[in-house]
């Protein structure tokens, strides 16, 4: 088991489309919990990566997650690795990816085997992540952790991130965590 390093770490948040909220089973709550993990992100630098599934068919990610990404792929495919995102992530030398997304046992699954083939430590925030049905959700995940990704929380990932209450950015982190996920 290992912790998730900062060094090295790059956030994905994977199709948080404003079209395809609405059906995820508890999307409000999913995506308060993704911006709270942006924002924690941006606060310690960490890179953030969004992807879009069919942009034209299906619409932009949701305005405010795509205001706190740094870059956003634009996909076709389920898996975003094979529509460019592991380049995006090799311009930060990112090596363990936090990964949270929509929907769970669909893109953001496929994205996270994609990332686990290229040899990346990958974490799968549940809380952050959603399907249109929890049973969905519920399987992704276990089938994400059989494969060999952790799954975590946003706690988790932002207390491994910080890993002393000396990090100069301890403070700022923990108003965050402290703030509603919605």
């Amino acid at each position: 088991m290992n912790l998730i390093e900062p060094v090295g770490a790059a956030l994905v948040l994977v199709d948080y489309q404003s079209r395809l909220m609405p059906a995820i089973h508890g999307g409000a709550v999913a995506l308060g919990h993704a911006l709270r993990l942006a924002d924690i992100a941006r606060v310690l630098g960490m890179p953030v990566l969004g992807t879009e599934q069919n942009p034209g068919g299906l619409g932009p990610n949701a305005q405010v997650i795509r205001e706190r990404c740094d870059f956003t792929v634009e996909k076709m495919h389920f898996d975003a690795c094979e529509d460019g995102l592991l380049n995006e992530l090799g311009k930060h030398k990112a090596t363990h990816i936090v990964v949270a997304g929509c929907e769970a046992h669909v893109c953001l699954l496929q994205t996270a085997f994609g990332l686990l083939r290229a040899g990346l430590a990958v974490s799968v925030v549940a809380q952050a992540s959603g399907s249109r049905t929890a049973e969905n959700h519920a399987l992704a995940m276990q089938r994400l952790e059989r494969a060999g990704a952790d799954i975590v929380s946003v706690e988790m990932v932002a207390f491994e991130w910080l890993r002393t209450c000396e990090h100069s950015q301890f403070k700022a982190v923990l108003q965050l965590l402290k703030s509603a996920p919605v």
